[in-house]
C-alpha cells in the first residue's frame, strides 16, 4: 500500500509510472481492486503471463524480474518483492526475510532500463521510442558489471553458472532459495569440491515459504555432501536471497535461482559484479549469514567445522599449478559438454521425498478405483482445452499464410 500511495503521488505530479506484475506471482497477493485503483490514479499498470485460452499452460513461463529504474539514473536489482514479509513486524516479533539487492548508477542503468522496456514490450504496445533513445547516464563509481536479463528459452545464465563453477580457484560460495540443480551444475559443484574448491551452498531452512521446494533441495544434498561440498540451512525466516561469489573476484546478485524454471522458463534480472573489493564484501556477508545457519552432514559422528568457521583456504599446492590448471581444463570441458549433452545424473532422494511422493500416487490410485469420474472428467476437459488451443492456433498460422505478402 505504501507503494501504491508513493506511485499513485508521482502520477498526480506528471511523472510516468509504470509498473508489470507477474500473475502468477501475484496471485492471491494483491486483488484486482489493488490494480484498478493505481490505472484510475494515472499509473500505467501491466499483467505479464495471465491465463489464455489457447495458451493453458503459458503462464508457467514468468516474469521473475525484480527491478525499480527511476530517471534513468538510478537502478536496484534485487531478489526482494514488494511485500510485507521482507520487512517483518518487529513489533510482534516477526523478523524480515533474508535478501540481496544491489543500487546501480551509472551507465549500466540504461541496460536495467532496457531490460524492464522489453518485459513492457512482451505484454502490449512497446514504451514510446524517444524513452528508449534517452542518453545513458555519466560514468559512477570504478566497478566493471554486466547486467544479464534471460528471457524463456535463452538459457544463458544456465551456461554461465556451470561454467563459473568450473572455473572456481579457491572459493565458490552460493545462497539460494530454491535450489534444484540439474545433473550437470551439481556435477560441476561436485568437481570443484573434488579439486580442493572450498564449495558452500547455503538454503532456507524450516522457514521455507515452499515446503516442496524445501523437500526437493533437501533430496539433493547427499550428491553435493559427498563430493565435500557444504550445506547450510537457514535458521531465521525466508532465505529468498539468490547470490553467488567465486574467489571474492566474480560475484552475481538478481533473481535467477538455481533451478530449471528460472535458468530455462523466466525472464530473470542479474547483475555480474567482477571486482575483488565487492568480492569481498559478498563474502563478508556470506560469513555473516552462516552465524545463523546450521551445517547438514551425512553422519552424526562426522566432524562438523563451526558454522561461522568461513574461512577461505589457501590453494591447495599439492601436484603444482600445472595440475590445478589442467584439473581446472578438465571441469570447464565437463561443464561445457554436461551442459551441450544435456546428460542427467540419477542420484539417491531422501526418505521423506520417496514417501510424500510414494502416498500422492496412492491416494490418487485410490481415488481412480472408487471415483474414476475425478479423475476422468478432469483429464478430459483439459485435454479438450489443449486440443481446442492447438486447433486455434494452427488456424491462426494457415490464415497468415494465406494473406497477400506486403508490397
Amino acid at each position: 500500500q505504501r507503494f501504491a500511495a508513493a506511485f499513485l503521488e508521482k502520477a498526480r505530479e506528471g511523472v510516468a509510472v509504470r509498473v508489470v506484475y507477474d500473475w502468477f506471482g501475484s496471485l492471491g497477493k494483491a486483488s484486482a481492486g489493488f490494480w484498478r485503483r493505481l490505472r484510475e490514479g494515472g499509473v500505467e499498470v501491466r499483467c505479464y503471463n495471465p491465463p489464455r485460452l489457447d495458451q493453458p499452460l503459458g503462464w508457467i513461463g514468468r516474469d521473475h524480474r525484480k527491478c525499480l529504474v527511476v530517471d534513468g539514473r538510478v537502478a536496484f536489482v534485487t531478489g526482494l518483492c514488494v511485500g510485507r514479509m521482507w520487512e517483518g513486524a518487529p513489533e510482534r516479533g516477526l523478523a524480515a526475510w533474508r535478501d540481496t539487492g544491489v543500487e546501480v548508477r551509472g551507465p549500466a542503468v540504461a541496460e536495467v532500463a532496457d531490460a524492464f522496456a522489453d518485459s513492457w514490450a512482451a505484454t502490449g504496445t512497446p514504451l514510446p521510442p524517444g524513452e528508449l533513445a534517452a542518453p545513458s547516464p555519466p560514468a559512477e563509481g570504478d566497478l566493471d558489471l554486466r547486467v544479464v536479463a534471460s528471457t524463456p528459452g535463452t538459457a544463458g545464465l544456465y551456461r554461465l553458472d556451470p561454467l563459473v563453477a568450473s572455473l572456481a580457484r579457491r572459493a565458490l560460495w552460493l545462497t539460494d532459495a530454491y535450489f534444484a540443480g540439474t545433473s550437470a551444475y551439481v556435477q560441476a559443484l561436485r568437481a570443484a569440491a573434488q579439486d580442493g574448491v572450498d564449495v558452500r551452498l547455503l538454503v532456507p531452512g524450516a522457514g521455507s515459504d515452499v515446503p516442496l521446494m524445501q523437500a526437493v533441495s533437501r533430496a539433493g544434498y547427499r550428491a553435493l555432501l559427498e563430493a565435500g561440498v557444504r550445506v547450510f540451512e537457514w535458521n531465521g525466516p525466508m532465505l529468498h536471497a539468490k547470490t553467488a561469489v567465486a574467489d571474492a573476484r566474480w560475484a552475481r546478485v538478481g533473481s535467477t535461482n538455481l533451478n530449471l524454471a528460472s535458468w530455462m522458463g523466466n525472464r530473470e534480472l542479474d547483475v555480474v559484479v567482477e571486482n575483488e573489493a565487492f568480492g569481498r564484501q559478498m563474502e563478508r556477508m556470506f560469513e555473516d549469514d552462516l552465524g545463523n545457519a546450521t551445517e547438514i552432514v551425512l553422519r552424526r559422528w562426522a566432524r562438523v567445522r563451526p558454522a561461522g568457521d568461513a574461512r577461505v583456504p589457501r590453494a591447495r599446492r599439492a601436484g603444482g599449478s600445472a595440475t590445478r590448471a589442467a584439473a581446472g581444463a578438465v571441469r570447464i570441458g565437463n561443464a561445457l559438454g554436461s551442459v551441450l549433452a544435456a546428460r542427467r545424473v540419477h542420484g539417491p532422494a531422501e526418505r521423506w521425498l520417496m514417501a510424500q511422493g510414494g502416498l500422492l500416487l496412492v491416494a490418487v490410485a485410490g481415488i481412480g478405483f472408487v471415483w474414476p469420474r475425478l479423475l476422468a472428467w478432469p483429464l478430459a476437459a483439459f485435454g479438450l482445452w489443449l486440443g481446442l488451443a492447438l486447433l486455434a492456433r494452427a488456424s491462426r498460422r494457415k490464415a497468415a499464410a494465406t494473406l497477400p505478402p506486403p508490397r
